[in-house]
């Protein structure tokens, strides 16, 4: 049960959501056939979108039957492709005809459509849905002032991933620090065992060494956000990420995120394998000993003697702050069916929906069920303890913008090849800063 978390993006969807009338947040109002809907007090059809298949179909059957049991319409469950997600979203959302009532929506993508004003506000739920139980990272992706317009749907935490056999072959034990973890698999890696799997554009793993560092993306002032990878502590981070690249790193330059899943499995890799690699905790269903099923497929099999993870540890011990993966939900601004939606808000956020997506590995919105999620789920303690210190890419309304454009993906990769990270980070700053405040 492969898992993956694109950071798609939405700029232009944005600005399409714009011209095609979405308000801005704060001047949503339901249609008047909502209203009378709602006055009427009858049964709503409803259309819910969720995007690639990390939900799993006993949730869907549970969310379909349960809407019809508590409010008498039928509940319509779409499936949309990640890679689809923000030209599907940008053409339905403003269209009330055709728009998913409740839409889920990748945390990278949340702010974009909050600013444009794509989701009702349902501050008036918040408490009802969770409140400040809710993961707040989260809540904070989806929202402008005080306003509450996308809360979280789930979550799940980026971890390091290793191969037990080749650490003790190589006579290294886990690292504790940031340090340690160039240390130890530039130690592997000379010995020709192995080396550590650093994607030289796999930013979302890669930022974690700007904020282990006291870093920061962006920073917020006033009512604009200013690129910040020129910081004296961006740039150490960077510094450090490089020399793990440099000494470490049995990855490409030109390999991103999406390559790191399998790094450490047997023949991943033509030569030096992967001894680690970092990837979110349902990675845990991708890695291990690879067998043929009956269909002829090659799946994975964990081996708890061959195969482990541990926290990305931080400068100076701990647990550095990683970026977390997940995705939010919200209400369309243009539903027809406001009263529908929001007993579909109410389900999901209920304690048997949250300690369903607990018992399927997928990290819970409602904090107040995380026992639940580190019981059952695969590397549950850890991805909870990742998950504490875990950040989110800025809340700006042109970050999807930046995305788009992968300018995070070019300065990565321009630091992995060599080149000086002060200057580079300078001219990303100012290519970030055109486009950052939308």
């Amino acid at each position: 049960m492969k898992k993956t978390m694109l950071g798609v993006t939405a700029f232009a969807a944005a600005g399409a959501i714009a011209l095609a009338g979405c308000s801005s947040p704060g001047e949503t109002e339901p249609t008047a056939s909502a209203t009378e809907s709602a006055a009427a007090g009858g049964a709503e059809d409803i259309t819910l979108w969720l995007m690639g298949t990390d939900t799993p179909e006993a949730l869907i059957d549970y969310l379909k039957t349960t809407y019809t049991e508590e409010n008498g319409g039928a509940l319509t469950v779409e499936q949309i492709g990640w890679g689809d997600a923000i030209a599907s979203l940008t053409t339905a959302l403003p269209d009330s005809a055709n728009t998913p009532d409740v839409t889920e929506v990748g945390n990278t993508q949340s702010a974009t459509f909050t600013t444009v004003g794509a989701f009702l506000d349902i501050s008036d739920m918040y408490d009802e849905l969770g409140g400040d139980s809710l993961l707040q990272g989260f809540v904070e992706a989806g929202a402008v002032g005080d306003a509450k317009y996308a809360l979280p749907y789930y979550f799940g935490s980026r971890l390091t991933w290793f191969r037990k056999d080749l650490y003790e072959q190589g006579g290294v034990e886990v690292p504790t620090t940031l340090a340690e973890v160039t240390e130890v698999n530039a130690s592997l890696k000379d010995q020709g065992i192995a080396g550590m799997y650093v994607p030289g554009q796999d930013w979302r793993d890669g930022i974690s060494w700007i904020f282990a560092n006291g870093g920061e993306i962006a920073t917020y002032e006033g009512d604009t956000w200013t690129s910040a990878l020129s910081s004296p502590e961006s740039v150490e981070g960077m510094k450090q990420w490089q020399e793990l690249f440099e000494k470490a790193s049995v990855a490409k330059v030109t390999d991103d995120d999406s390559t790191a899943y399998q790094a450490i499995n047997d023949d991943f890799l033509q030569g030096t394998p992967a001894a680690t690699t970092m990837a979110p905790n349902w990675a845990y269903w991708s890695l291990g000993d690879l067998t043929e099923n009956d269909e002829g497929e090659q799946v994975a099999t964990w081996n708890d003697e061959k195969f482990g993870a541990y926290v990305l540890p931080g400068v100076d011990g701990g647990t550095a702050p990683v970026f977390a993966g997940g995705s939010n939900i919200g209400i369309s601004a243009a539903t027809e069916h406001v009263e529908g939606a929001k007993t579909l808000m109410r389900i999901i956020f209920s304690e048997d929906y949250q300690t369903m997506l607990a018992e399927n590995g997928l990290g819970p919105a409602n904090l107040d069920y995380a026992d639940t999620y580190t019981s059952v789920a695969a590397m549950g303690d850890l991805a909870l303890e990742a998950a504490s210190s875990a950040k989110l890419t800025p809340a700006a309304p042109g970050w999807a913008a930046i995305e788009e454009a992968k300018l995070m993906e070019q300065y990565f990769a321009a630091v992995a090849q060599g080149g000086d990270v002060e200057s580079l980070a300078v001219e990303y700053d100012a290519k970030i800063n055109e486009l950052i405040n939308g």
